[in-house]
């Protein structure tokens, strides 16, 4: 599914088994971030990250999330297809949806919200990952004063 962010950037995010993407009407990634390891050693046809983060639970290394989701940000930014998947589409691809949110310019207390109503309306799991998006927010603050 297409996203578009408040800024106008737009990604594709999703879930899925690994090898079904592109989705139908979608367009083939130039760049993809994937956050489930089932991504890992498919031989895909473009660049991609996958960031080790197991359903339901925060990922193993934040600042490499962080990191890859302002990659993903700002790609997308510059005109590339980004995409952003998981396995089922909500928990883990919901939360960098909500992150990229913040990154186009909604408040981080609105970004869970938005993501319901702009992506689905079951983004975001679990309320460990709703403090990993505020955590994600003064990271991106921190990085952005150096």
């Amino acid at each position: 599914m297409k996203v578009r962010l408040a800024d106008g950037t737009q990604v594709q995010a999703h879930g899925g088994s690994a090898g079904e993407i592109p989705i139908e009407d979608d367009e083939t990634p130039n760049w993809a971030l994937y956050l489930d390891e089932q991504w890992r050693d498919k031989d895909l046809k473009w660049p991609s990250q996958v960031v080790d983060w197991p359903d339901w639970e925060l990922p193993s290394d934040e600042a490499e999330l962080f990191t890859a989701t302002v990659r993903a940000w700002d790609r997308a930014k510059a005109g590339e297809t980004v995409e952003i998947a998981c396995d089922g589409g909500t928990g883990r691809t919901g939360t960098v949806v909500a992150c990229l949110a913040v990154l186009s310019g909604v408040p981080v207390d609105e970004a869970v919200s938005w993501t319901r109503q702009n992506y689905d309306r079951r983004a975001v799991e679990v309320p460990e990952q709703e403090c990993m998006i505020a955590r994600f927010a003064s990271w991106l603050q921190e990085e952005r004063g150096r």
